[in-house]
């Protein structure tokens, strides 16, 4: 979404208000959970719905 938007990641983070280091963890699927106002914002930001986003990997 973020390369749809022509936005980088640095920009991503200014806008939203995070970290490029928290960014990136959500990026890379490292990330253990997101928070409703952080999916909120980044929603808001890159005009896209959170299903755009996110993708559900079952744990193996």
């Amino acid at each position: 979404m973020m390369a749809k938007r022509k936005m980088s990641l640095n920009e991503l983070s200014q806008r939203v208000g995070l970290t490029t280091v928290n960014l990136s963890i959500l990026k890379t699927g490292k990330a253990k959970g997101v928070r409703f106002d952080t999916l909120e914002s980044i929603c808001k930001v890159l005009e896209c719905q959170p299903g755009d986003i996110l993708e559900y990997k079952a744990d193996i």
